[in-house]
């Protein structure tokens, strides 16, 4: 079958980083088995570190270029700012 997506697998997991705060913590987006659905979580860096040490992530690009240009591109700590369509 060709163009066919691969089969959705548990033990792959996935991060990117959204923003290092002065503050020490890393805000990130977490996923299991397909990077498209995650959760956002916010750990100290050591923290992070060892989660993603421990998880033994996949780490991808910070930044989702198609999504800020379709207007669903907006994040949870954002909807204070966001005006819906």
């Amino acid at each position: 079958m060709t163009g066919a997506k691969p089969q959705f697998d548990p033990t792959r997991k996935f991060v990117r980083v959204s923003e290092i705060r002065p503050d020490g913590f890393v805000a990130f987006d977490f996923a299991v088995g397909e990077p498209e659905l995650y959760v956002e979580m916010i750990l100290t860096q050591p923290a992070f570190e060892e989660f993603c040490r421990v998880n033994d992530v996949i780490r991808l690009e910070s930044q989702q270029p198609d999504a800020e240009n379709d207007g669903l591109g907006w994040r949870l700590d954002q909807a204070t700012y966001h005006k819906p369509r």
